[in-house]
């Protein structure tokens, strides 16, 4: 947990849609929080509500007799360059430009900068469902998938900005039948992303069954008792156990914590785990995996968190 003589810490969750801040105090608790539309298609926008988010979280602090001087984080939907631009961004409008410096420059002071799932890895490392665990790995399961990892509390970006791009690898063990060889928007073919999110769910269903259903519906028509929706839901996680057992093949996490729309699906937790040493490297080991597979503690509130604690170990 950060030190209580750091004060107070902001986080930013800059969304495709929403701006969420967040003051956190050295206990993890929530002293103030707010939400903004993000201005579409528009950096100058995007650049003046994110200032105008820093200054109401200002307010805030000074409002709670806590003063301004605030550490700074912010989490966002792609990553930078070695140059200082930024890349990968849902939000397209950001792509190329030097979100950092002139965030910094604007505001007059550090700021930190990660990607929302390495915000997410990093929240629930710090004090969520991966709290004290060595190595965890996040994983967004939402209208994109894409991942994070804290080693030691600490985010793990590497060399290129890449840590945790796991929504981009091809799905192992993969199977023409039951995993068709779709094209992703990154260029690839296959990606997990494409199988995984909450798009790649629907358009599975529609590919088995002929029926247009939203992932929400899918997974309520399954709890009714329709056969084919159970079907899909139980491919769904084979898949999500396959793309996982890789996971834990290379990293070998202690913990891999769920974030996303699907991760609320309560049955994941039980079927994953089941079926994923069905491709871990074990030598014919009978001993139990270690690695846990958990909901994220903080669930939507784990990118705003993941941010200020960041920032906090910029200060």
């Amino acid at each position: 947990m950060p030190s209580a003589s750091q004060g107070l810490a902001l986080g930013i969750d800059l969304g495709g849609t929403k701006i969420a801040a967040a003051l956190l105090d050295s206990s993890g608790q929530t002293r103030w929080q707010a939400r903004w539309p993000t201005p579409p298609n528009d950096y100058a926008a995007t650049l003046a509500a994110l200032e105008l988010a820093v200054h109401a979280a200002r307010q805030a602090a000074r409002e709670a007799g806590a003063g301004e001087d605030l550490s700074i984080g912010i989490g966002t939907p792609g990553s930078l360059t070695r140059a200082g631009t930024m890349k990968n961004c849902n939000s397209t409008w950001l792509n190329g430009r030097p979100l950092l410096q002139d965030l910094q420059t604007r505001l007059g002071q550090p700021v930190a900068l990660a990607n929302d799932a390495n915000c997410l890895a990093l929240s629930e490392a710090t004090d969520g469902a991966g709290a004290g665990a060595p190595v965890v790995f996040a994983a967004i399961l939402g209208t994109g998938t894409g991942a994070g990892i804290a080693v030691h509390g600490r985010v793990l970006t590497g060399a290129n900005g890449l840590a945790g791009e796991w929504g981009h690898n091809p799905l192992p063990w993969a199977d023409d039948i039951t995993d068709p060889p779709w094209p992703c928007y990154c260029g690839q073919t296959s990606c997990i992303e494409a199988h995984l999110s909450g798009p790649g769910l629907a358009r599975g269903h529609l590919h088995t069954t002929g029926q247009a259903l939203s992932g929400e519906q899918i997974v309520q028509r399954a709890q009714a008792g329709d056969a084919a929706c159970s079907a899909t839901l139980l491919r769904h996680s084979h898949q999500l156990a396959r793309a996982l057992a890789a996971v834990i093949n290379l990293l070998d996490p202690d913990v891999i914590v769920l974030g996303g729309g699907l991760s609320r699906m309560g049955h994941l937790y039980r079927e994953v785990p089941a079926l994923w040493s069905q491709w871990v490297f074990s030598a014919g080991s009978a001993e139990p995996l270690q690695t846990r597979l958990l909901p994220a503690l903080h669930g939507d509130a784990s990118g705003v968190r993941g941010a200020a604690w960041l920032g906090l170990q910029l200060a």
